[in-house]
């Protein structure tokens, strides 16, 4: 029951960007120390980095190469360096205490313009839809990764 709490508080965002963009996202958790998780379906989510409060504390990588793309700013803000397809996914910060909190989460995507003009209504309409539908199995994927999570712990309690 726990982990149906837990994960039902987060909220989605979505983050519209362009290949070789950097993009930056905040944790909107109150911590002296949290991890950056990032969830790509259909992989486990992933422990990026280990943030601390105190800027005299560098970030703990989880892998080094995670150093070339990610970096922390003030108050855990992530940033993600020339973003390529390989970054795109559900980011979310957790707490490290126990029970773990989580903070909402922000689904980063491609944002694919037509400049050509050329593109119908429908077309339009069938790329919504597709969306929407991603959008859906997106929420179910965190959900239950979160759960798992969550009983994960419990279980380790």
């Amino acid at each position: 029951m726990t982990g149906v709490l837990l994960c039902c508080q987060a909220a989605v965002s979505d983050i519209s960007t362009l290949l070789g963009s950097d993009v930056s996202m905040n944790c909107d958790l109150e911590e002296k120390e949290i991890v950056w998780i990032v969830l790509k379906s259909p992989d486990p989510p992933t422990q990026i980095l280990r943030s601390f409060s105190s800027e005299e504390e560098s970030p703990h990588y989880f892998n080094k190469s995670f150093r070339r793309k990610y970096s922390v700013k003030f108050k855990h803000r992530l940033v993600i360096n020339n973003i390529s397809a390989d970054e795109l996914g559900v980011y979310f910060c957790m707490s490290t205490r126990c029970p773990p909190k989580f903070s909402n989460s922000s689904r980063i995507y491609l944002n694919i313009t037509d400049t050509s003009g050329l593109c119908s209504a429908h077309n339009e309409t069938s790329l919504e839809f597709t969306d929407h539908i991603e959008t859906q199995w997106n929420i179910i994927f965190i959900i239950s990764a979160l759960m798992i999570i969550s009983v994960l712990i419990i279980f380790l309690i």
